[in-house]
């Protein structure tokens, strides 16, 4: 299977595309080309807008076979016509907002994502002259009334990071598109099998493959998936001249990890269903956030718009004392669940996330925006990303941390 839009299922098309057994060697199972430059037979120009789209390799920013080969399992999974494996998750968005807008232009950005992208739409973009609306997506008039004539992107989250919150993805691309406006999404909560992006509306599924996608907190990388067209100009401008490319050891690492996505993504979901109906009967949490959870204020969309739930649990446990007391206590007694940032990994993980400090720094929120966040939020959240442990395990290991 070397094309996207695999008529497999999920495990076969997890595990086989963008594979072919070596054609020199024989092997099964892929290999890894380090190579930074290619031999080649052709007499060519030097300019990477000379290659052609497939295996016409010359040097390893403009085109890698290892890369390839996630990009293509990747547009498999998301069921689009190509992929482009980028250095981070961050080079990913980067790459959307530098290809698609220019001086002038206008974009709607979800006010609460992740924080690297938070800051770099308030602090950087409008260093360059593109304009920035920072809009609660789950609010459809807010994002209606904040589109332009000159509108040229629209960057939505769902679920957001870290409080859970849901945008409706068909009826905000239907706002976008009516508007002229591409549609960007970034789906790193829920992972390529949580949502299918593209059906509902997203021009461009961006990941941190860092997360669910490698799964194993190993290996640092960024995907966009979508059309053919939109993704060869981010190439041009982000691969090529930008120089954010992927390498290849860490491609061969998430590929190897995303082979086992369908059934990984199975655990997850079940193991942070069982962590968050238990942490809803604890007394010490007095809210908790997961979108599996009937409690979720957005449980309807969930089940329409989600075919996972992921393993992304947020809770409450009081005010800010209390959650920074508890935190340490976190630091100080868990023996399985990891006290760290990232997410997404075969590990359990769990971190402290005041809201004043991210209002101070990333998010800087007010007004019913603000009101919004703390209505998920309150003072602050664990975020807790479930590994693939037994529950029952995490469990004993959170409520002697909790007590």
């Amino acid at each position: 299977m070397q094309r996207a839009n695999s008529k497999f299922g999920l495990m076969t098309t997890a595990i086989h595309a963008g594979e072919t057994p070596d054609p020199t060697t024989g092997a099964s199972a892929p290999p890894l080309h380090m190579s930074s430059t290619f031999v080649t037979d052709q007499v060519a120009g030097f300019s990477a807008h000379n290659l052609e789209d497939d295996g016409n390799f010359l040097y390893a920013r403009w085109g890698n076979p290892t890369v390839q080969m996630l990009e293509q399992k990747m547009a498999a999974l998301e069921g689009v016509e190509d992929c482009i494996c980028l250095a981070s998750g961050m080079a990913a968005a980067t790459a959307i907002f530098l290809t698609f807008l220019s001086a002038g232009d206008h974009a709607v950005i979800s006010d609460v994502s992740y924080a690297g992208v938070a800051e770099l739409a308030r602090d950087t973009l409008p260093r360059f002259g593109i304009n920035i609306s920072l809009v609660d997506m789950s609010d459809l008039a807010a994002v209606a009334a904040a589109l332009r004539p000159n509108t040229k992107l629209v960057h939505t989250e769902s679920p957001v990071n870290p409080i859970g919150r849901l945008t409706d993805l068909a009826a905000v691309s239907k706002l976008a598109h009516d508007a002229g406006a591409l549609v960007s999404c970034d789906a790193t909560f829920a992972s390529p099998l949580g949502q299918k992006s593209a059906a509902l509306g997203i021009d461009l599924i961006m990941h941190s493959v860092t997360k669910y996608v490698g799964g194993h907190g190993d290996a640092v990388g960024g995907a966009v998936a979508g059309r053919k067209a939109l993704i060869s100009q981010i190439r041009g401008e982000s691969a090529i001249h930008h120089g954010g490319v992927m390498s290849p050891f860490n491609a061969w690492l998430v590929a190897r990890g995303l082979s086992l996505l369908p059934m990984r993504m199975r655990a997850h979901q079940s193991g942070a269903q069982a962590i968050s109906e238990w942490l809803e009967a604890q007394p010490q949490v007095t809210r908790v956030i997961y979108p599996g959870l009937t409690s979720h204020p957005q449980y309807d969309l969930a089940q329409n718009q989600m075919s996972n739930t992921s393993g992304m649990v947020s809770f409450q446990v009081g005010d800010a004392t209390i959650g920074r007391k508890i935190a340490q206590q976190m630091i100080d007694r868990l023996e399985i669940v990891h006290y760290a940032v990232s997410l997404g990994h075969h590990r359990s993980l769990i971190f402290w996330m005041e809201t004043q400090g991210l209002m101070d720094s990333s998010f800087r929120l007010s007004g019913t925006q603000l009101e919004s966040y703390r209505s998920y939020a309150g003072d602050g959240v664990f975020r807790m990303s479930v590994g693939l442990e037994d529950p029952e395990d995490l469990i004993r290991d959170l409520s002697g941390a909790l007590s």
